[in-house]
């Protein structure tokens, strides 16, 4: 055992010759040259890289917040603005409205024959004995008790009721809905003569009496209904409603007839009070009269 390890000892010594030789031609032909300059440098670039990467992300990560707080606040200032926008449209929207409505009513106004006045409505009262529509004209503006009250809506013209009550300032108007409101009027295409009468509500159906039986195939569904002109109450051919429902009783000689108003009443703001004692004709006569008192 003892001689195999002696006989090998010249065996190991020339293996360690042989790589110290070869590691000494290494460092000899520059290989295994180590340039610690270069290391320490490169070990630094790494590590201000690293340090620049992190301080980059950190300045990022803060300017980005900032950038988000200013526009957070410039979206809550176009909010604004757009709000402010939206307003000011539906603002210009209304008085477009408005002012279509008025234009519409002042050139009905000066289509009537009669002398008119414009009145807005103030104020609305029911129950189950009366109903009345407060409006802002009165006795100052020449309103009596009786005139009839007329109105224009979406292009069409309708009855709203009459005036049973005048203050200096303001006045009251029947409905044309009120139970006793009562209105000669004649069916516009037959031209038969009727009563027309409300139920006491704006969302119940007028009722149309005293057309005879043998009519019913006279009617139709739509047809209008208009005043007579009788009476002195109302002028002649003012739309009051629509046929909307047309029936026979047994025990009534007369037709059961339902009237859809012309006027939406949920709807009016403006009416006109005609006073059917003063003509257009009359007022142009008294305008040529005065016109020419001042020439003299």
């Amino acid at each position: 055992m003892k001689q195999n390890s002696v006989s090998r000892i010249p065996e190991i010594v020339l293996i360690v010759l042989i790589l110290l030789s070869g590691i000494s031609l290494a460092f000899s032909a520059g290989g295994f040259v180590v340039n610690f300059k270069t290391v320490g440098f490169s070990l630094l670039s790494e590590l201000q890289k690293g340090v620049f990467k992190v301080a980059d992300t950190v300045t990022g990560t803060f300017t980005a917040l900032h950038d988000m707080a200013n526009l957070q606040e410039q979206y809550d200032a176009l909010a604004e603005k757009v709000k402010d926008y939206e307003y000011l449209q539906r603002s210009n929207a209304e008085i477009r409205k408005e002012n279509e409505r008025l234009r519409e009513q002042l050139g009905f106004a000066r289509s009537v024959q009669y002398r008119n006045v414009a009145a807005q409505i103030i104020g609305r009262g029911s129950d189950n004995m009366y109903s009345g529509i407060t409006i802002d004209k009165g006795a100052r503006s020449g309103i009596k008790k009786g005139m009839p009250v007329i109105a224009i809506q979406d292009g069409n013209i309708g009855v709203v009721g009459k005036v049973v009550t005048v203050g200096m300032d303001t006045g009251i108007v029947m409905p044309l809905y009120d139970t006793n409101c009562n209105i000669s009027a004649r069916i516009q295409n037959t031209r038969d003569l009727g009563l027309a009468s409300g139920n006491g509500s704006e969302n119940v159906p007028l009722s149309f009496n005293y057309i005879r039986k043998r009519l019913y195939n006279d009617i139709h569904y739509g047809d209008v209904v208009v005043t007579s002109g009788e009476n002195g109450n109302f002028m002649r051919d003012i739309p009051l409603g629509t046929i909307v429902r047309k029936d026979t009783v047994d025990y009534d000689s007369s037709l059961v007839i339902e009237l859809k108003s012309i006027i939406d009443f949920s709807r009016l703001e403006t009416v006109l009070i005609v006073d059917l004692g003063y003509r257009n004709d009359k007022l142009q006569s008294i305008v040529q009269s005065e016109n020419s008192e001042v020439q003299k």
